[in-house]
């Protein structure tokens, strides 16, 4: 059976979330991987019953509450992040305050995060995108998430974006609501600049020789939104400004 690396991970996300619910059967309180897990897998189930995206969030944030946790769990995840195939479409689901409240802990939770006054988290744009929402209902696309390959019915120059991220801060989000045009800056995706799952269009190094071009013709392929080529040609027609890099 062949699956894609996303499949894969739906199938390990499934499997991590029946291993919480027998937990759960037992009398166990769950820890933070299988909380989480359950929770995420609770809010793709709704979106592939049909839900919509206020639907599957209610069942997310429904399904456990703190009395279910392991001591701790609740101030250790305050939003559950998963993305989550609807009827229109991949979409990102943001699910927040979970369990419905009863965090005690605060900045003492073991793990917590406490950001000093003046520290930077997000590096100054190198490009910037002007993208435009062509889909009837509101898009979001995380800060790490390969923008090139962000949902097909955003419309931007996918080769200006193509081995790039949004310029935020780490779990940070921007939304596009149908029919605006926002600006967007763009930083290159660093580390060893490899491209696995996502939606698929490279799955393997960014700067392979080739695979730019590749993915670009998956993306035509696919019908994504901005991929044509020329691009220019096609945004002067439609309103849609392309990439511009900064000098």
């Amino acid at each position: 059976m062949q699956l894609t690396p996303t499949e894969r991970d739906r199938l390990l996300l499934f499997n991590a979330a029946e291993l919480a619910r027998r937990r759960r059967a037992a009398g166990l309180l769950l820890n933070m991987p299988e909380a989480t897990a359950l929770i995420a897998d609770t809010v793709c189930e709704a979106a592939r019953a049909g839900g919509r995206l206020a639907d599957a969030l209610a069942a997310g944030r429904g399904v456990l509450g703190p009395d279910d946790v392991l001591p701790g769990v609740v101030d250790l995840v305050p939003e559950v992040y998963v993305e989550a195939v609807f009827a229109d479409g991949t979409r990102l689901a943001v699910v927040t305050d979970p369990f419905g409240g009863g965090g005690e802990l605060g900045d003492a939770a073991p793990g917590a995060v406490i950001p000093g006054p003046d520290t930077a988290f997000a590096s100054a744009p190198t490009a910037y995108v002007t993208v435009r929402n062509t889909a009837d209902v509101p898009v979001s696309v995380t800060s790490h998430f390969h923008f090139f390959e962000a949902n097909p019915r955003l419309r931007f120059d996918r080769s200006a974006a193509y081995g790039m991220r949004l310029a935020a801060p780490a779990g940070a989000s921007t939304r596009f609501d149908p029919d605006a045009d926002v600006e967007v800056g763009l930083v290159p995706i660093g580390g060893a600049r490899v491209a696995v799952g996502f939606a698929g269009l490279v799955d393997g190094p960014l700067d392979a020789p080739g695979a730019k071009e590749e993915a670009l013709r998956r993306a035509r392929a696919c019908g994504y939104l901005g991929a044509e080529e020329p691009y220019l040609s096609t945004a002067s027609t439609t309103g849609t400004t392309s990439g511009r890099e900064l000098p």
